[in-house]
């Protein structure tokens, strides 16, 4: 249908519709309206116009058209069909003049209004009728029509004059050219007489066109069909065949004196948004919603938002995905370079203090409480702090494999060592009481065995990681919204966790022995620095733990450095920078006199 054509066409999908009360109107409803319905167009109102007519109430007539015509005044939809003879408009023309009706709106709202092809607007009687800018803007179907060979010409022979016993196209005359005849008593005092001079092509088109009309074409149509029909039935064999393509005219205008009206029941839902239908409204009624945090719509009126594939995420008006930046702690960054640069700092006060260590191995200070304890404390000191370098950078498998493996090996020696340091404290001064059996357990093999025991435990479990379910490089797409973060999947968490559970056990331990030894008369109070030592590494990991689950991407790589870096610099210092400063600064208390004096 043509209608349903043009509708689709503009995108008119929340119209009204004004029908006749007979057998046409039902027609069209029963025939066209389903149609409606499947391409997605709504009513917001259907009415029927009254069965009165002027003839018997002319009073209940207008009343009742007038309540029509508020209807359609305080629709929202611009768009009004009307499948209505032309009697029909003659009454809507003269609906804006009475305002004496209860609630009759005064000011008029322009509408689109759509006509089917027996709406006559050419003739006259149409034109010189006031009220017709109430269908301004109005579109009605016109039937095809073509020019036809000698009929203009026929035309320019009519004469009112000379065939005076036409009256039809007397009457007509007098209307197009506003004159009249000089032997018409009703017209004697009119100015102008018709002379029979006036062309019928000078009438502008509006009044008068001199192509046939819609109407006119089909009755010629037929006559010929009719007649050609005729003539195959008396000559069959005939070659004279006369056939012709049904044409359409286009016409476009060159310039746009009005924006296109829109008929709508709501705004179009743009991209970013989706569509909701609303409760007790028609299937064209809907609210707009913004689309969920995470997905996007790139078309209007979208039914539903859609997840953007893993590798991307929306922008902020989320009508597209933007590929995500791929991301991990390197050494360009600030944070990356900072972290390196405070790891070679230690690293190199590491090596220094190893230094002035093995040049005074002599001294009574490096000789005090194991001295091969000591070198071995600051070498997985040194380690610990070269380790940081498996976990910036771009991961791979030789990074992953190591970055926690060599972590807690080297600072599961380390813990031991200070282990065994305490133990050897509370031993020998167990040992120097009389009678006791502990002065067989005194000596450099008891220091040895706690470190290599400890050690070995956190070496088999490591290996055990490494054999059920190592770490591996991956991509974690989810925690970073704009990102993808490249970082090393540790496998099982739960080995992970293992690891980290060991090396609590052995600072707890090792935290406990320094506490109680604490007191106990000892060489330059190492047990002492010891739990001062232990007390920064504890509360530094047991802060690690909530910061570490807290944080996502690569910044749960720089508290896990951070933790290594604070705590073997909370080791290096307590323990060994008091020695140093004997060592430099005080070397009359590195005496062998001294060390028995106290």
């Amino acid at each position: 249908m043509g209608i349903l054509q043009l509708l689709l066409y503009f995108r008119w999908i929340w119209i009204g519709l004004i029908s006749q009360p007979d057998k046409s109107g039902e027609r069209f409803l029963q025939n066209a309206i389903p149609l409606f319905f499947q391409k997605g167009i709504c009513f917001e109102f259907m009415e029927e116009m009254a069965k009165e007519t002027f003839s018997n109430d002319i009073a209940g007539a207008f009343k009742d058209f007038g309540k029509m015509y508020i209807i359609i005044m305080k629709s929202t939809a611009n768009v009004i069909i009307l499948y209505c003879e032309n009697q029909v408009t003659v009454i809507f023309r003269m609906l804006p003049y009475f305002t004496e009706f209860e609630e009759m709106p005064i000011e008029r709202k322009d509408k689109v209004w759509i006509m089917p092809a027996q709406m006559e607007f050419t003739s006259l009687p149409f034109q010189k009728t006031r009220g017709m800018d109430i269908f301004h803007g109005v579109i009605t179907f016109e039937i095809s029509s073509k020019e036809i060979s000698g009929f203009n010409k026929f035309l320019q022979m009519r004469n009112p004059i000379s065939e005076a016993e036409d009256h039809l196209m007397r009457v007509f005359w007098k209307e197009a050219f506003e004159c009249s005849f000089p032997k018409d008593k009703l017209d004697e005092e009119a100015g102008m007489l018709c002379t029979g001079e006036e062309k019928l092509e000078n009438l502008p088109k509006s009044v008068f066109d001199t192509i046939l009309t819609g109407q006119s074409y089909s009755i010629y149509n037929a006559v010929y069909g009719v007649a050609h029909a005729l003539e195959a039935m008396i000559s069959p064999n005939s070659k004279h065949r006369a056939s012709s393509e049904v044409g359409r005219e286009t016409f476009s205008a060159k310039k746009a004196w009005q924006v296109q009206p829109l008929s709508l029941c709501n705004e179009n839902c743009c991209a970013g948004y989706r569509k909701m239908k609303i409760e007790g409204k028609p299937f064209c009624c809907y609210n707009c919603l913004p689309c969920e945090k995470g997905k996007i719509s790139n078309q209007m009126d979208a039914v539903d938002c859609f997840q953007c594939p893993e590798d991307q995420y929306p922008n902020k008006a989320q009508t597209f995905c933007i590929l995500k930046e791929i991301t991990f702690l390197s050494y360009n960054e600030p944070l990356g370079f900072i972290l390196t640069t405070v790891s070679l700092f230690f690293s190199v006060i590491t090596i220094v203090v190893l230094g002035i260590f093995i040049k005074k191995w002599g001294t009574p200070v490096v000789k005090a409480n194991n001295r091969n304890l000591t070198y071995i404390l600051l070498i997985t000191l040194l380690l610990s702090y070269l380790c940081t370098f498996f976990f910036i950078g771009q991961p791979n498998q030789v990074k992953c494999l190591m970055r926690q493996t060599a972590f807690s090996i080297i600072f599961s020696v380390a813990l031991s060592c200070i282990l065994g340091k305490t133990t050897i404290v509370v031993l020998a001064f167990m040992a120097t009481k009389p009678g006791s059996k502990m002065q067989k357990w005194v000596g450099k093999r008891m220091a040895i065995s706690i470190v290599l025991s400890c050690s070995l435990i956190q070496f088999t479990i490591c290996f055990m990681w490494l054999a059920i379910s190592p770490p591996f490089p991956d991509s974690d797409m989810n925690s970073m919204a704009e990102e993808i973060v490249l970082e090393c999947n540790e496998g099982s968490a739960t080995m992970f966790y293992l690891v980290l559970g060991f090396m609590g056990f052995l600072a707890s331990i090792s935290f406990t022995v320094a506490f109680f030894a604490r007191k106990l008369p000892d060489s330059f109070n190492e047990t002492k620095f010891i739990t001062f030592s232990m007390l920064v590494f504890c509360s530094v990991w047991i802060s690690f733990v909530p910061t570490y689950l807290s944080t996502k991407g690569k910044y749960m790589v720089a508290v896990e450095i951070f933790s290594i870096l604070a705590s073997a610099a909370g080791l290096l210092s307590c323990i060994f920078f008091p020695k140093c400063h004997i060592i430099i600064l005080r070397p009359d208390l590195n005496t062998k006199e001294h060390l028995i004096k106290k």
